[in-house]
């Protein structure tokens, strides 16, 4: 895994939703060595420690990052203008394998959605569902159409889309796919790895968890797998933070 610190040109840094911005920062160096389901650690001035933030796109040297305001570190972010330099550790972490010749599900939910685009982007004729809590806080489904994705919205309170869960619309359309990779929150993915596992279908899930230093040292964000029939620790950024979904311990 080739990483590095750089300084990125900040080219835009717009609000696409309720409290989500969509960063685009360019260097020639280090953006074009982005995979789908890797990250960036961006350093936020006045904080020790840096957010990773996915990697929703990388092209023509522009890195595309799609965040959502959290608290004061986000905040900050949110406020940085075009122009400003910007501090990244990138790209980090283990992303979707993806192998040609299979069609993919890739889910999204929340601001789980992002990487998927990436990873949409690196596949035939995927099949996307995207799952968000309510109309205001939809992104990106513009792009995944340009994409050329089979794309499916989801709510969970029926303002937009289908009113349901994206494992609704997973259990009826996971025989058109050959494997199926998510990024969202924990009980999502818990329940999609479920899902796949009934119907015997290969899952690679993004897992979400705190992070310090993003490179393994720190041991922060260590999440419980099983390897060989034990029961270990690895850690999301440096092991993940994809995971095949069946050694996952939820």
């Amino acid at each position: 895994m080739k990483y590095d610190v750089k300084a990125f040109e900040l080219l835009s840094n717009e609000e696409i939703a309720d409290g989500i911005f969509d960063m685009r920062v360019k260097n020639d160096e280090l953006a074009p060595l982005a995979k789908c389901g890797q990250f960036a650690h961006v350093y936020v001035p006045s904080k020790t420690l840096r957010r990773p933030i996915s990697v929703c796109d990388s092209e023509n040297g522009v890195l595309r990052l799609v965040y959502q305001v959290k608290g004061e570190g986000t905040k900050i972010m949110s406020q940085m203008k075009k122009g400003e330099s910007v501090d990244i550790l990138a790209p980090l972490g283990n992303g979707f394998n993806i192998e040609q010749g299979k069609r993919y599900c890739l889910i999204g939910g929340g601001i789980g959605v992002p990487p998927m685009l990436y990873t949409a982007k690196q596949t035939e004729n995927p099949l996307v569902i995207t799952g968000f809590r309510n109309k205001d806080l939809i992104i990106l489904q513009d792009d995944f159409k340009n994409a050329g994705a089979e794309l499916v919205l989801t709510t969970d309170d029926g303002s937009a889309g289908v009113h349901g869960f994206v494992t609704d619309v997973l259990k009826e359309k996971i025989n058109e796919v050959d494997e199926v990779c998510a990024c969202g929150p924990t009980p999502m993915l818990k329940a999609i790895a479920q899902v796949c596992k009934e119907f015997n279908k290969p899952c690679q899930i993004s897992l979400e968890e705190r992070m310090a230093c993003g490179i393994g040292a720190c041991l922060v964000c260590a999440v419980k797998v099983r390897k060989n029939g034990e029961e270990i620790m690895q850690h999301v950024c440096k092991n993940g933070p994809v995971f095949n979904a069946e050694e996952v311990v939820f």
